[in-house]
C-alpha cells in the first residue's frame, strides 16, 4: 500500500490515480496520521452473457420453419 499525503493528493493526483489504476491502495495521511484509504474499484469482466443460449432454453433448438422476414412481411399485409 502506497502513503500519500493531503498535499500529493491535492497537488500530484495524477500520481495517484496511476497507482490506482494499477490496482494498488493508497493510504491518504494528513500530519502523518492517516484519514483515509482509497481503493481501487474491481475491474469489470468483459464476458457477454451467452445469448445463445438462453435463446436455446426460451424457445428450444428448433429453427422456425418460417423466416424473421416473413413474418414481418405476413404481419404488414393484414393491415
Amino acid at each position: 500500500m502506497k502513503t500519500v499525503s493531503v498535499r500529493d493528493l491535492r497537488y500530484d493526483f495524477k500520481m495517484v490515480e496511476r497507482t490506482l489504476r494499477e490496482g494498488e491502495e493508497v493510504q491518504v495521511t494528513k500530519r502523518r496520521r492517516p484519514i483515509a484509504r482509497l481503493v481501487p474499484e474491481p475491474v469489470p469482466s468483459a464476458k457477454l452473457p451467452d445469448f445463445l443460449g438462453r435463446m436455446r432454453a426460451i424457445y428450444g433448438a428448433e429453427p422456425l420453419q418460417v423466416t424473421g422476414a416473413e413474418l414481418v412481411s405476413e404481419d404488414r399485409d393484414r393491415y
